[in-house]
């Protein structure tokens, strides 16, 4: 097991160091693109008063800010920055046109059993490990029922149908392994500088990272059905705090990898 992650590691510098060459043959990440989930008509997530569309953007927008303020050698693309509909397919279109080294897509969570579920966790591209994880899939996925062309944009894919979704978790790339010390490091920053529960890092058969050239992860930063998260992560306090722990992931995960590079 140790072996393939560290071949996987090569992999992942061998490609990224391909599509950064300036010469000096030094990997460098110059290029993120950050993702606020769903937009426009499709509100996402419901709470008791919010919407998961509204959240995500002020997250997104912060999370963009202290980037851009702190890390001036890096470039920040949004997928959107008001409240529009993207679809799925062109956020990551977007980001491969962008030639971005990092895709971060934001997102709230929510659990229809129950007001008792809470915490933050953070998904990569990769195999369904539990119900769960397929039914999280199957709700971020779910958007594509809005888009025009749906079945030829996603080359057949039918969210209606549980056999879509295990066939998509299948798709793995050389990214797997930066994606997931990405995931590692906010799932970090949140659950030990932010103060929230921390649900673990996870794998799954999600759309939005599914054709991203470049390390991505979804980050699910709480759960709307659940009264206290939903009133945290409506305030500025709450969201500030958030993005702020997205930003220290990124920027050791950035430091970390130009380093051992």
């Amino acid at each position: 097991m140790l072996n393939l992650v560290r071949i996987l590691g090569m992999l992942a510098f061998l490609v990224l160091g391909a599509s950064n060459d300036t010469g000096t043959r030094k990997y460098s990440i110059r290029k993120v693109i950050i993702d606020a989930g769903h937009g426009g008509h499709d509100p996402g997530a419901l709470g008791k008063f919010s919407k998961e569309k509204d959240i995500t953007l002020q997250i997104a927008l912060e999370c963009g800010r202290l980037i851009r303020k702190h890390m001036q050698d890096v470039e920040v693309i949004y997928t959107r920055q008001q409240d529009t509909f993207v679809t799925l397919h062109n956020r990551a279109k977007i980001a491969n046109k962008s030639n971005v080294d990092v895709f971060i897509s934001i997102h709230c969570n929510a659990n229809p059993q129950g007001p008792t579920a809470h915490g933050t966790e953070t998904y990569t591209m990769g195999m369904h490990t539990s119900k769960y994880n397929l039914e999280v899939a199957k709700r971020e996925n779910a958007v594509i029922l809005m888009e025009d062309n749906y079945q030829k944009n996603y080359q057949g894919f039918d969210p209606k149908l549980p056999e879509s979704h295990i066939l998509l978790s299948l798709y793995q790339n050389a990214y797997d392994y930066n994606s997931l010390k990405l995931a590692q490091n906010i799932q970090h920053q949140l659950k030990n500088r932010v103060g929230r529960v921390s649900r673990g890092v996870k794998q799954a058969g999600l759309l939005v990272l599914w054709k991203t050239t470049a390390p991505s992860v979804l980050v699910e930063v709480g759960f709307l059905t659940n009264p206290q998260e939903e009133k945290y992560l409506n305030s500025k306090l709450g969201q500030v705090h958030i993005a702020s722990g997205i930003f220290r992931a990124f920027r050791d995960y950035k430091n970390e990898l130009e380093r051992n590079s």
